[in-house]
């Protein structure tokens, strides 16, 4: 595949798209805005499981952008506005590093995935591949930034499902990927959400606020 290719295109089209949606999470402040970001995120990653099944000619892929989009783009966003409402929060969120530094942190993330990736893998996989994973890891880095940079449980919470969005884009992106390992990745993830969904109540019930900073002051570690 060439630079010049349509597949190749659109391919990183949609793979920066949800890179770009990984940094809108960061520097939303709503939560109702961070679930609209990360349904969002979660479209773009069915379009780009689609098009890699498109490309590849693996009609695995397409259950895998069904159920994606399912998830991701639907029921989960519907799920978490739902427990909002129940809630009652709408609100903003305070992030814990700020969102400039967030920002510039992951800016210096992506640029760390790219340096890694893309000599590792050099002349080992096609420029498609490479540079999918290259975007790939950015999204699970910034996931990961998502959940340490929050204090808010729902936040953290989308940060774990945007990592996880990460991984299958990297999983969708190598050729001969086992349906298996991705559908289990898929599962893995939904069942840590509806661990993390029942911390939210508990939390919630116990401290009257979803701030997980409160848990160092309950420790006797914060101020």
């Amino acid at each position: 595949m060439t630079f010049s290719d349509t597949g190749y295109d659109i391919a990183h089209l949609l793979g920066g798209g949800i890179l770009l949606l990984s940094f809108v999470l960061l520097y939303q402040r709503r939560l109702e805005g961070v679930i609209t970001a990360f349904a969002i995120q979660g479209g773009l990653l069915a379009a780009a499981a689609a098009w890699q099944g498109w490309v590849q000619d693996e009609p695995g892929l397409y259950v895998t952008a069904f159920l994606a989009f399912g998830a991701k783009a639907l029921l989960i966003p519907l799920a978490l506005r739902l427990l909002l409402r129940r809630l009652g929060l709408h609100r903003t969120v305070e992030p814990a590093l700020g969102i400039g530094p967030s920002l510039l942190a992951a800016a210096a993330l992506v640029g760390l995935s790219v340096m890694v990736v893309l000599p590792v893998t050099a002349g080992q996989a096609q420029a498609l591949t490479r540079e999918n994973l290259a975007l790939a890891l950015s999204v699970v880095l910034l996931g990961m930034l998502m959940m340490i940079g929050r204090r808010n449980a729902i936040s953290q919470v989308i940060g774990l499902l945007s990592l996880e969005n990460g991984l299958i884009l990297a999983a969708t992106g190598v050729r001969g990927m086992p349906l298996v390992v991705e559908l289990s990745t898929a599962a893995l993830v939904l069942m840590l959400a509806l661990v993390a969904g029942i911390v939210v109540f508990l939390l919630r019930d116990q401290l009257s606020t979803l701030d997980t900073h409160v848990l160092d002051r309950q420790r006797g570690e914060g101020p």
